[in-house]
């Protein structure tokens, strides 16, 4: 969460129940430009006399960060160009390091204990959630931020319009992959990219290490978008229709459905009728796998 001096604030912490309160030692961070660790027992209700219905303690660590600190210009520099950062941050001292892939790029350097480092380069390729390190009995916070997952969809047809939308607000880049430059445009999706082409027009080479979604409808397209997925050394495949339908287009390009991460059919069972129910199954299925959650589906 960002509190600015002139009283903004932007994100949450507790939804609302401390943020007040917090705001009073936000204040006094940048006043006096040191980080604090402000601790509460939420359990205490003649503390808090409404009531906080989560219970339990909280630490909150507050950073005081300036525009113009060039630690926190290199962190922008990196996420504006797409690029995974790992950032380690001393807890309560604010001593702090940002790795850029592998390679520390700012920060106090010499001051980062190597098991920490250590730490930060794994985190690029095997990213957790954020953690708490406990390195010669000091605490570092420690968290990685990768560039957004990139789902391909494969078809621009009606009911692609609110996978795509809804694909785009839960983190993903989108891009649609459709010839029909009428359907595959900006006023059908806004927040998309555009590839308007066949599948087999495009270079798989270009798209490797990706999220797809099988979706044509019409079938002959449905394989050669298939194809291309599968050169592309996809992390995901999702296809719509019925599983009979996609052992017969895996037959037809002379694939096997063990060669890649098949998802058919795509989405999880919530009861979907509509196109816009539809949307939330399949995105709540490519969501589920890309945050790693045990048991996600595969081919059924």
């Amino acid at each position: 969460m960002m509190m600015t001096e002139t009283g903004n604030m932007f994100g949450t912490l507790s939804g609302g129940c401390l943020e007040s309160d917090l705001y009073g030692w936000a204040e006094k961070a940048i006043e006096e430009g040191e980080p604090r660790l402000v601790n509460y027992d939420l359990s205490e209700n003649e503390i808090w006399p409404l009531g906080i219905g989560c219970k339990g303690t909280m630490e909150v660590a507050i950073f005081p960060i300036h525009s113009e600190d060039p630690f926190w210009r290199s962190v922008q520099e990196a996420i504006a160009q797409d690029r995974a950062i790992s950032l380690a941050i001393e807890l309560p001292t604010g001593i702090r390091v940002v790795f850029d892939e592998k390679n520390p790029i700012a920060g106090d350097i010499d001051k980062l204990p190597e098991a920490v480092a250590r730490k930060l380069i794994d985190r690029v390729e095997n990213r957790t959630r954020a953690e708490i390190a406990i390195v010669d009995n000091r605490r570092f916070y420690i968290d990685t931020m990768r560039p957004n997952e990139h789902l391909i969809i494969c078809g621009a047809g009606h009911d692609a319009v609110p996978v795509a939308k809804l694909a785009a607000k839960c983190g993903f880049r989108v891009t649609v992959l459709d010839p029909r430059k009428e359907f595959n445009g900006v006023k059908r999706f806004p927040m998309a990219q555009h590839l308007v082409a066949e599948p087999d027009e495009i270079d798989p080479a270009q798209l490797e290490g990706n999220w797809w979604l099988i979706m044509n409808h019409l079938q002959m397209r449905d394989e050669v978008a298939l194809r291309l997925a599968l050169q592309a050394k996809p992390k995901f495949i999702g296809i719509l229709g019925p599983l009979s339908r996609t052992r017969e287009m895996f037959q037809n390009i002379g694939a096997d459905m063990n060669s890649a991460p098949i998802h058919a059919p795509v989405g999880l069972d919530v009861g979907a009728e509509t196109v816009e129910e539809v949307a939330v199954s399949i995105v709540s299925g490519v969501t589920r796998s890309a945050i790693g959650s045990p048991g996600a589906a595969a081919a059924r």
